[in-house]
């Protein structure tokens, strides 16, 4: 199963940072941020295309996600 996301928005933080935040830092500040997350953990790979990563959701929800990163040249 396959979904794709995109979604375009305007800010004032530069590219470079903002491009940190979310991909390299993602795992840290994401369950910091969003409400819901307990935390967001590497099973397979070292960060790259293919990585594959699990995210685990609050006490009580008994969910879990994992997803593949794979890099487009679009």
């Amino acid at each position: 199963m396959l979904y794709i996301f995109q979604d375009e928005t305007t800010s004032t933080v530069a590219p470079a940072r903002l491009y940190k935040a979310l991909t390299i830092d993602g795992d840290t500040i994401i369950p910091k941020v969003i409400p819901g997350f307990r935390t967001v953990e590497i099973v397979e790979g070292n960060g790259g295309p293919g990585t594959i990563k699990k995210l685990t959701f609050e006490e009580g929800q008994h969910i879990y996600v994992t997803y593949a990163l794979h890099i487009y040249n679009l």
